[in-house]
């Protein structure tokens, strides 16, 4: 009988580390690691990443080489709202 008992225990404990362990990964992986910080963000786009129509506000020499993609960008905005710190539509741009 006390064979029955620890090995029920163990079972429910399994499950019990297995659920939690299963949610911290999937708070990770709702954040994608490619855009936690620009550093990462330039790994895939060089100059940035902005929306379709987006223009930078600057008042030297406009990017314009960064990535126009409005799904690219809300999908970055939404991972990290710092990556376009001047709010003009275009995340971690740079020449």
């Amino acid at each position: 009988m006390r064979t029955r008992t620890t090995a029920s225990t163990l079972a429910v404990a399994a499950l019990t580390l297995t659920s939690l362990l299963g949610t911290a990964v999937s708070a990770e992986a709702a954040v994608p690691a490619k855009y936690k910080n620009c550093t990462n963000l330039h790994k895939t786009f060089p100059h940035g990443v902005g929306r379709s129509k987006a223009t930078d506000h600057t008042s030297g020499r406009r990017v314009t080489t960064f990535k126009h993609s409005t799904a690219e960008y809300n999908k970055a905005f939404k991972a990290n709202r710092g990556l376009d710190r001047d709010r003009d539509g275009i995340a971690c741009e740079k020449r």
